[in-house]
């Protein structure tokens, strides 16, 4: 019918209104495009759903995935734009605010050099100041050299970084400046108005513990695979600015982990009333709290992630909340034009590049190499002559028998390491190609691992300029389920 029906739990133009001022007060301070600006006020009709990714508060926005989840985002919207006209479909970009994991953000890694900044943290990340970030700027500048594409990195970094004081307030800078245009909307969650529609969810999780006895179902259910989260009794965190920690509870009483804080049931829940920005949901309930304050039709995440919102199923199911569409991020292999040739000059496919760095060798030795470096041939002649042996052998006494085993294992297995030096000596031979082969792949798989999972946008932004965002918005088809090898220029 050309029309959308979702999500029973987001009834109600509260939590719209809620939400659209929420994210008007984030955005007073910030140069919003046109089209954010409109999207955030369809927030406010009944025909209007997100697509959502979430992702970690990385620093400069750490690896390059992180722009494929909001490319992704971004243009599943504008499919189902085109497909549902009646509809409005708006992308959003949910901050880990809340996350206390500093270590795993504090860092990215450029043209092989990892950028770290060493500042402690133990609270929520998004309301860490950015203090010391200057000191650590002087450092990355300098690598940059200058040229009109570094000038646009510094002046990105400093005006994200330097001149706004939390992380929160800094990501949604940079994070508005590389999407803004395709009208991405950064939503943070840590935010009292919008703890206040998750109060009943977060009183059912300190009274009933729900989440537990249903992760544990689906987590049984599952066990074939890999269990990404495993599920405490109550699944939310206490927090203030300076640290998160879990709510446990003992004997009646709430306890919070690693302090000397404890509420009795009636203290808690009177707290929540007052004050729930207090209570932070950890990875099993924050996909919850997620869905229960936007109209939200699709979720776009990692395999890993994926894989823990399935274990959230039958959850949802029980507290009454519609689960949404789970989606595979993009995946992409950045190429620039100069490595694409020299791939084609050392006559490489991608196949190539994506196999084993030792395979590889070994492959590419043997197309170069002038004769078969494969003793195959030879191993079979000479089982034929010792098959007719052991038809003798076989006519006489055992000794004489195992005497002939033992030799054909010996000179099969010195036949094997002469193709083994042979092999090597080719190598030596070849050094200087299968080296280029290797620096090659080495540059596409930094550390032998995805591209997407090491490298930061500043690196390929350095050499390509604007136009980079707008070829991957290009490339990136969110349904296609393909690992996508770009060839930017």
């Amino acid at each position: 019918n050309g029309n959308v029906n979702v999500n029973s739990n987001f009834n109600g133009n509260e939590k719209r209104k809620i939400l659209v001022s929420v994210l008007k007060k984030q955005y007073a301070k910030i140069n919003t495009s046109e089209t954010t600006l409109n999207n955030i006020k369809l927030l406010n009709h009944t025909n209007t759903f997100t697509v959502t990714t979430g992702h970690q508060l990385n620093l400069f926005s750490g690896p390059l995935y992180f722009l494929y989840k909001i490319i992704s985002t971004i243009n599943l919207t504008k499919e189902l734009k085109e497909k549902y006209p009646s509809q409005n479909f708006v992308p959003i970009y949910w901050m880990a605010t809340e996350d206390h994991d500093f270590d795993e953000i504090n860092y990215f890694n450029f043209k092989g050099r990892k950028f770290r900044w060493n500042a402690a943290s133990s609270g929520p990340v998004g309301r860490l100041s950015t203090e010391g970030l200057a000191a650590f700027f002087e450092v990355f500048a300098h690598e940059l050299d200058s040229g009109k594409n570094a000038e646009t990195i510094k002046k990105l970094f400093q005006e994200s970084y330097l001149a706004h004081s939390n992380l929160a307030d800094a990501t949604r800078y940079l994070a508005n400046a590389l999407f803004g245009e395709y009208g991405l909307v950064i939503l943070d969650a840590d935010n009292q108005d919008l703890k206040r529609s998750f109060i009943p969810y977060i009183k059912e999780e300190l009274t009933q513990q729900t989440s537990y006895k249903k992760v544990i179902e689906a987590t049984e259910k599952l066990k074939d695979y890999t269990i990404q989260v495993n599920p405490r009794e109550i699944n939310l965190f206490f927090m203030e600015n300076d640290f998160r920690e879990r709510i446990i509870l003992e004997n009646g009483v709430y306890k919070v982990n690693n302090t000397k804080i404890e509420f009795s049931k009636t203290e808690i829940l009177e707290l929540l009333e007052n004050q729930p920005e207090k209570f932070s949901p950890n990875v099993i309930m924050r996909p919850l709290y997620q869905e229960v304050i936007l109209p939200n039709l699709c979720y776009i995440g990692g395999g890993g992630e994926i894989t823990y919102w399935l274990e959230l199923k039958s959850f949802f199911n029980v507290v009454n909340v519609t689960f949404p569409i789970l989606l595979l991020r993009n995946s992409a292999l950045l190429v620039t034009e100069k490595k694409a040739k020299k791939a084609d000059k050392l006559g490489l496919s991608w196949s190539d590049l994506f196999s084993k760095q030792n395979d590889l060798v070994n492959k590419k030795t043997a197309e170069l190499s002038k004769f078969p470096i494969d003793f195959s041939a030879q191993k079979e002649h000479l089982q034929k002559q010792f098959e007719a042996l052991l038809g003798i052998a076989n006519q006489t006494d055992k000794s004489f028998l195992g005497a002939v085993k033992a030799q054909e294992a010996k000179q099969t297995k010195g036949l094997e390491n002469l193709q083994k030096r042979l092999l090597k000596a080719q190598k030596r031979n070849y050094s200087e190609t299968l080296e280029r082969i290797t620096t090659l792949q080495n540059e596409l798989f930094p550390n032998q691992s995805l591209q997407e999972r090491q490298a930061n946008f500043s690196e390929f932004y350095l050499e390509i300029g604007e136009s980079f965002i707008p070829q991957l918005c290009n490339e990136l088809k969110p349904l296609e389920n393909n690992f996508n090898i770009i060839i930017i220029s």
